[in-house]
């Protein structure tokens, strides 16, 4: 399948999964931009400063819970994957929620599922019980996505956000790691 290169870098037929850097950002940015405006898929609403996004970016790791890996052709950043905090609450120390998107033209090749093996195995042995997400429905790509990571359905918050007019529902999914 891929080979490891190094630190933490994977190689799959010239795209490269490894972990993301502060010069990843600004892709990172326009990935979600793109999908906040042509999507339901992000529940945000305006456009997002590379700024607006450094403290986000700073939870990021190359150990711990918290970690972001980017998928990259060449120059071209293809997407990103990341672990982040689920709640402030001390009591959700063991719980994380996780994120990916992709740039359009990268997605049904899958890229998604190069960046959540690297993301996932990077999680061995780190202090993580269980992962979380939240998928703003219909999205099927995502929800399979997922599966294929034996996420398992917990429930869906029905109609509990509003974004181009229209109320968005969300399926909650949840992984156990060993």
């Amino acid at each position: 399948m891929g080979r490891r290169s190094d630190a933490g870098s994977s190689s799959f037929g010239g795209i490269v999964i490894r972990p993301a850097t502060e010069d990843d950002l600004p892709t990172i940015v326009g990935i979600m931009n793109f999908t906040a405006e042509n999507s339901i898929a992000t529940f945000d609403t305006r456009p997002i400063t590379v700024a607006e996004r450094r403290d986000w970016f700073r939870h990021f790791a190359p150990t711990g819970p918290y970690r972001a890996f980017v998928a990259r052709d060449g120059d071209k950043v293809l997407g990103y994957a990341c672990t982040q905090p689920y709640r402030a609450h001390e009591a959700f120390r063991e719980t994380v929620e996780v994120s990916i998107a992709l740039n359009a033209a990268a997605r049904s090749r899958g890229i998604g599922t190069m960046l959540y093996s690297a993301l996932f195995d990077s999680l061995a042995g780190e202090p993580v019980h269980v992962v979380v997400s939240g998928i703003a429905l219909p999205n099927d790509a995502s929800i399979a996505l997922h599966r294929k990571f034996g996420f398992t359905d917990v429930g869906v918050f029905r109609e509990y956000a509003v974004k181009h007019g229209q109320y968005i529902s969300s399926l909650w999914m949840q992984r156990f790691l060993p």
